[in-house]
């Protein structure tokens, strides 16, 4: 249930900022609202937004926020246009800029349509739960000599009792992948080795940022850490399509 519906007041229309205006939600009670769509969202997530400009609570005389279902349209559209599509805050507030001027924007926050990934055993999730390395192979459809060789080339890390985290099933698609057009695990090593120099280069940027050691300094650099990290995926998007559009020719449609 939203916090309107809480507070009896109409569900807002769809849109960032079509709701009802008034303010009425502390941001306890936003943050309420959002934690089953959004489960990470924190406090400090929202007063940082709103540092960044991206949602506008008023303030009670006495300096509480209060926000208004509109407030949290825009705080939805935001969050949703992180998860889903990985897009730097610059970009979300551009897009939100441009819907509070009555345009559309070239991009909107949904979620993107991807092929039906391999079934996953049901002892497994990619939401948290640990895969020994039978299941890990069966979900990303590599097999054992395979996995063997994305561990050897370091492009996959079992933990101390031999399962790996959820977070490896998409490297062990990916490589999967790569493998069924003839590139082997032995060959990605440039990607292993491309991301440790990428991550050290963010690391350079957060860490002053962490030094403060306090929860709005965490929730600082984790935001930079995603703008950072979506930029940086970009960029390698972008010089990749360049490379091969030479490699085909000037009149390849890469």
């Amino acid at each position: 249930m939203t916090a309107a519906a809480r507070s009896g007041a109409p569900e807002p229309a769809s849109g960032p900022g079509a709701g009802d205006s008034r303010p009425r939600f502390t941001i306890g009670e936003v943050l309420a609202d959002l934690r089953d769509e959004f489960p990470d969202v924190t406090i400090s997530k929202i007063r940082y937004l709103e540092g960044e400009d991206l949602v506008h609570p008023q303030r009670t005389p006495s300096g509480y926020r209060k926000f208004s279902t509109a407030d949290t349209d825009r705080l939805r559209f935001v969050l949703a246009a992180q998860r889903d599509q990985y897009l730097p805050l610059r970009v979300i507030k551009e897009q939100l800029d441009a819907l509070d001027r009555g345009e559309t924007p070239a991009t909107l926050p949904v979620r993107p349509e991807v092929p039906a990934p391999a079934p996953v055993p049901a002892a497994a999730s990619e939401q948290g739960e640990p895969m020994t390395a039978a299941e890990l192979a069966a979900a990303a459809d590599l097999d054992d000599a395979q996995l063997a060789d994305c561990v050897q080339y370091g492009l996959l890390s079992p933990g101390a009792d031999g399962r790996f985290p959820a977070s490896a099933l998409a490297v062990a698609r990916a490589a999967g992948g790569l493998a069924r057009h003839g590139i082997e695990p032995r060959h990605l090593r440039v990607y292993r080795t491309s991301a440790e120099r990428e991550a050290a280069l963010v690391e350079q940027v957060v860490a002053p940022v962490l030094l403060a050691r306090s929860e709005d300094a965490h929730t600082r650099a984790t935001e930079q850490l995603r703008d950072l990290g979506a930029l940086s995926a970009q960029l390698h998007t972008a010089l990749l399509e360049a490379r091969l559009r030479e490699v085909l020719g000037p009149d390849a449609g890469v």
